[in-house]
């Protein structure tokens, strides 16, 4: 007798047109996943009654919901489509800035890039935004690298080089472009999207499926280690459907992405608009404010999901040299987060930026021993109160980049 094994199960999703509807056929997409599991959550309701026989009469089944959990290692565009959804925006390109005379300069830990005339912010380029330079006759140590914007004005961008690399100051050198790299979305102040998936487990071995139509993203949690992988956890809750099936409703799903896996040893983390060297780990959770909605009379299913209003936390640990990191806290003063996740070294790879205008911390604390002191620093972010179009931010709580898309 065969019996499934999770090395021959597969997991595919599709957007939906509507709820109600569910996905089939093709365009599908296969996931790329460490576990996954989908399943059907019942209330249940006891049957609290006294009776002459002394006995329990038994227990009822109430509203069924759908609950899944995707635990992943984190990697360009393998789940760019539940991180658009989740953020309530889709992804957006900004147009190179091409014509160019730029002058790069030393500056600090960092570089200035900065163009003749015209103007880098009604051009769209953002805090956070990871870029490369091109054209011109620019020498080649500046060509290609992905840069992190730490700084924005009219003319001048602050730059920093994740991947450690040094660029050759020069300049004014003309003809040149500057690119933000890939799409960004982050989460808007209006024109939210309200994507629903079907998603369908296939197991190879026994050929049966199951189909959970009318499922959410419901948060991503980021776990980010001084040394190791970069983590992605995925919830999601759906209106509490499940078909199973001997036939595969997402046929021929495009096969799971294979771009590399993002690794904390690559990249940076800016706090403050400083680039930090002595993070030890970093944790962002999304938390897209997605329950369950209302029972009604009659059905066993809920109609709909409710939301509420989307919250970001976090915490950073740092190696204790300084009260820097720490007087945020103390002082009661807003500050920001930028990293660039790169999936190598080498200087121009893949990556992701995520992009935190505005928070708060809301705790300072350390451990002991004999060791080095650590500092821990609990975060909530909060909508930038000075971001907008033609500004330095967006305004949002939030802002993703993948450089692949």
């Amino acid at each position: 007798m065969a019996t499934e094994q999770g090395i021959t199960t597969a997991i595919a999703f599709k957007a939906q047109v509507s709820k109600g509807t569910a996905a089939s056929g093709s365009g599908g997409q296969l996931l790329r996943r460490e576990t996954a599991m989908f399943e059907i959550a019942k209330d249940t309701y006891s049957n609290n009654e006294i009776v002459s026989h002394q006995q329990h009469t038994g227990d009822k089944h109430g509203i069924a919901r759908t609950n899944g959990t995707l635990n992943g290692l984190l990697s360009c565009s393998s789940y760019e489509a539940f991180t658009a959804a989740l953020l309530r925006k889709a992804w957006a390109a900004t147009s190179a800035i091409s014509s160019l005379s730029l002058t790069i300069a030393a500056s600090g830990s960092g570089y200035t890039v900065t163009r003749g005339t015209g103007d880098f912010l009604t051009g769209g380029i953002k805090i956070g935004d990871g870029i490369r330079l091109s054209g011109g006759s620019l020498n080649s140590a500046n060509v290609g690298v992905n840069l992190l914007v730490t700084g924005v004005t009219q003319t001048v961008l602050t730059v920093i080089v994740p991947s450690g690399l040094s660029l050759t100051a020069e300049g004014p050198i003309s003809s040149c472009t500057v690119t933000v790299v890939g799409k960004k979305s982050w989460v808007p102040t209006s024109g939210h999207t309200n994507i629903y998936y079907t998603i369908e487990e296939a197991f190879g071995t026994i050929s049966r499926y199951r189909v959970y139509p009318d499922v959410q993203v419901g948060s991503l949690a980021l776990n980010m280690p001084a040394t190791g992988n970069v983590g992605a956890v995925f919830n999601f809750l759906g209106l509490g459907a499940m078909t199973p099936s001997g036939s595969q409703s997402l046929t021929s799903p495009t096969a799971e992405t294979t771009t590399d896996v993002m690794a904390s040893v690559s990249g940076a983390v800016v706090v403050g608009g400083v680039q930090q060297a002595i993070i030890t780990s970093a944790s962002i959770t999304i938390d897209g404010g997605i329950g369950a909605g209302e029972a009604v009379i009659g059905a066993n299913t809920i109609p709909d999901t409710q939301k509420s209003r989307i919250k970001v936390t976090g915490t950073i640990t740092y190696l204790y040299e300084s009260e820097t990191l720490s007087a945020p806290f103390y002082d009661e003063d807003t500050t920001s987060i930028v990293l660039m996740l790169e999936a190598d070294r080498t200087g121009s790879s893949d990556f992701i930026t995520i992009a935190l205008p505005e928070v708060k911390l809301f705790s300072d604390t350390r451990d002991d021993g004999e060791k080095q002191i650590v500092r821990t620093s609990n975060f909530t972010a909060e909508i930038c109160s000075s971001g907008g179009e033609a500004l330095a931010n967006n305004q949002t709580i939030c802002q993703i980049q993948d450089s692949t898309l």
